[in-house]
């Protein structure tokens, strides 16, 4: 059995991960083999099947990781109490930045998803699919309560919000001219007034 952490404490499966979305990053999802995550990792390959299974599995956690906690921060703003209209702002701004804090790892995953097995893909659509419809669930709240204009069907807006956050990592830098809350901040701001009646 392999063990759950390396000479210097840090976890394998996080090694394993850092090392794969490094080496994804700089050579791409289909250019990089097992055995060069796994010495790059300073691991076994039995470490990586033990933890992983699969490349493929490997690609699919780095996004996955991603998701859930956009999920779970999604949740808790749409639990919250306070108006719609808050709880979605505060929500369009979040994904913008925590998709900014795991650019590398969403960027990634957007290049190589159609790389995935069929079984795979079909599982991260179903994800995805779960945050959008939560975040539909917003916009139709504030429709219904007349918040929001209904003119726009929410799925619309859903994709024009999402389009943008998919599109962060073709221009957006680190260190460059806007900080991440700046850019999440233009693009909620942009957003609402969409939706505004």
């Amino acid at each position: 059995m392999a063990r759950a952490t390396d000479g210097d404490g840090q976890p394998v499966p996080q090694r394993l991960l850092a090392a794969a979305t490094r080496l994804f990053a700089e050579r791409g999802y289909d250019r990089t083999s097992v055995q060069e995550i796994v010495e790059a990792a300073g691991v076994t390959k039995g470490a990586l099947y033990h933890y992983f299974g699969s490349k493929d599995d490997l690609l699919h956690e780095i996004y996955g990781r991603v998701l859930r906690l956009q999920q779970e921060r999604l949740d808790a703003f749409a639990d919250a109490d306070a108006p719609v209209e808050t709880r979605l702002r505060d929500a369009a701004a979040d994904v913008v930045v925590t998709t900014i804090e795991n650019l590398d790892d969403a960027t990634i995953f957007f290049r190589s998803m159609h790389q995935l097995s069929p079984e795979k893909h079909k599982q991260v659509r179903a994800e995805r699919r779960r945050y959008h419809e939560r975040f539909r669930a917003l916009i139709e709240e504030g429709q219904r309560a007349g918040v929001f204009s209904p003119r726009t069907p929410a799925d619309l807006v859903v994709d024009y919000h999402f389009g943008s956050v998919h599109h962060l990592g073709t221009w957006y830098r680190p260190g460059g001219r806007w900080a991440p809350q700046e850019v999440a901040d233009h693009l909620a701001d942009l957003l609402m007034r969409a939706l505004r009646p």
